[in-house]
């Protein structure tokens, strides 16, 4: 099972007013050390949830297991991982299918689901929502940003944004014979988050 973090206060969003507030599902592998300096945040593609690998509370196999763990490329005897579902995503985090917050002034508040009237968000909003994540975890600075697909644009942004925060990048490009079908919603997704 994940946990969640919600932000009460609102969050500034590229192409729409504020959402209101906001909640995020995430899920942790290995000990944050001391001095807080050995955090990894692994971001989604675009259809996965936070949960990447088997935990205590779910054992069930994760979308990167084989990554994650003792000895493996996210080593967890040396590194603390963090992966949050993206914002708008549908396994646990805010998105259509949430609740209109109360005292939010949109109608259906309190009651409605967001549904058809979520704001359109881009890669750069769901970054800033992994990091408020982070600073609820006092994690001001990250060993590394890493993901694939849709999460090695999340993870580009990061730098981007938070290049103070970010010491590394670590991206899982796709195959550069991939057919070109396969890219093109990449592309897209590029052109958006540039915009």
């Amino acid at each position: 099972m994940y946990q969640t973090y919600t932000h009460d206060g609102p969050l500034p969003l590229t192409y729409a007013p504020p959402l209101p507030s906001f909640t995020i599902a995430y899920e942790t592998w290995g000990t944050l050390n001391a001095d807080r300096s050995n955090a990894i945040l692994l971001h989604t593609g675009l259809s996965a949830s936070s949960h990447a690998a088997a935990t205590e509370a779910n054992p069930a196999p994760g979308w990167w297991e084989k990554f994650i763990g003792p000895g493996k490329a996210l080593d967890t005897n040396k590194y603390f991982v963090v992966c949050c579902n993206a914002l708008g995503g549908c396994y646990g985090s805010t998105g259509p299918a949430s609740v209109i917050p109360a005292g939010s002034g949109i109608e259906g508040e309190g009651v409605e689901r967001w549904a058809s009237r979520f704001p359109v968000i881009s890669i750069f909003d769901m970054v800033n929502a992994s990091f408020k994540v982070l600073d609820n975890l006092g994690i001001d600075r990250l060993y590394a940003s890493v993901g694939a697909s849709m999460g090695g644009m999340l993870s580009i942004a990061s730098g981007h944004l938070y290049p103070e925060r970010v010491r590394r990048i670590g991206l899982r490009l796709p195959n550069p014979l991939s057919p070109s079908l396969s890219v093109r919603p990449t592309y897209h997704s590029r052109l958006v988050a540039g915009r």
